[in-house]
């Protein structure tokens, strides 16, 4: 009598995750739509407007100092054990981390390096803008500030625009970018939305960051996945590119038979299967052609609606120097 084994928890997870399509088909690639533009314009001139009234030291900097003056980290010192922790969300190296494994598994899953690379190409469009405008602009910060009511802009500071913010707007807002449907980008665009606002007040909290740091750190982050449509053609051939080196290696190094064999399924649509011939190759058909269990087609039937199955006859295999039961043998008779 055959049992069937009993699956672990862990495998019972991994057979649902293997029903899933490896490649979606309704995951749709951004473009560059005109709303799109409009936003991007939009947002552009916004940081160029920020940039320009600290540059003419306007009422935006007497602000910063006004905040800087404010102190909240005295204000509210029983917030500030939390907040130590939750200006982690963004730190580059931690969050860059996390997010890439997620995205990690989700090309693996569905067979595709896309998201991967879409994130690869936003943090690099992040540490080439926003690195250059902190060493070009050299604005200090809150701690280092040496003249009340200037901008600190040209004396070798790094903190102009937030990297802390830029940052989270870009890692979090890339699973928002990424999402399969279209409820799940809201919801993921709201949260990193929250996310990258409440890091970038903490770090105003904390006294590292002028309040205009934070909001010229938000366009930033903002600019760069508005763009990221553009670099998606870059990103499909990249991905087109890897997968043809990938199968370049494994052809080089596989064996010279191997090479130019034909594959399983090539040669079983080419040439008829040979029809098992004994009963023991009938069984073993028939159990590979059985569906998988958790893959059954059709509905479930009761153990009562089910038909009972019968041997009919006896089991044991016909013998021909056996006799029936019941006769005795005769002695043959000499002669």
């Amino acid at each position: 009598m055959r049992t069937e084994r009993l699956l672990t928890r862990l495998e019972r997870v991994f057979e649902r995750l293997d029903r899933e399509p490896e490649r979606p088909a309704h995951i749709d690639v951004p473009v560059m739509s005109r709303h799109r533009v409009v936003l991007f314009s939009a947002t552009l001139a916004f940081y160029a407007a920020i940039v320009w009234a600290v540059v003419i030291t306007s009422w935006l900097v007497r602000l910063d100092w006004q905040v800087m003056f404010f102190r909240p980290y005295q204000q509210w010192p029983e917030i500030h054990a939390f907040l130590d922790y939750y200006v982690v969300l963004g730190q580059r190296g931690p969050t860059a981390v996390m997010v890439a494994a997620w995205l990690g598994w989700r090309s693996w899953r569905q067979h595709t390096l896309r998201p991967l690379l879409a994130l690869g190409v936003s943090l690099l469009l992040l540490n080439i803008t926003v690195g250059a405008a902190k060493i070009g602009m050299g604005r200090l910060g809150p701690h280092y500030a040496t003249t009340i009511g200037s901008n600190e802009m040209g004396l070798g500071g790094d903190i102009f625009p937030s990297g802390h913010t830029a940052n989270a707007v870009v890692t979090w807002g890339i699973l928002a970018y990424l999402a399969s449907t279209p409820r799940a980008r809201r919801w993921l665009s709201a949260l990193s939305a929250v996310t990258s606002l409440g890091v970038g007040l903490t770090t105003v909290y904390l006294g590292t960051h002028w309040l205009s740091d934070v909001v010229l750190g938000w366009a930033a982050g903002l600019l760069i996945l508005l763009a990221l449509p553009w670099f998606e053609p870059l990103i499909a051939r990249a991905e087109a590119w890897i997968f043809a080196a990938r199968d370049a290696w494994r052809t080089r190094g596989a064996p010279a038979g191997a090479r130019t064999a034909a594959p399983v399924g090539a040669t079983s649509l080419r040439a008829p299967a040979q029809e098992p011939t004994t009963a023991r190759d009938r069984s073993i058909a028939a159990r590979s052609a059985r569906p998988p269990l958790h893959l059954a087609s059709g509905p479930h039937t009761t153990r009562a609606e089910r038909i009972p199955v019968t041997p009919v006859g006896s089991r044991r295999p016909p013998h021909s120097d056996r006799m029936p039961r019941g006769t005795t043998a005769r002695p043959v008779a000499g002669g």
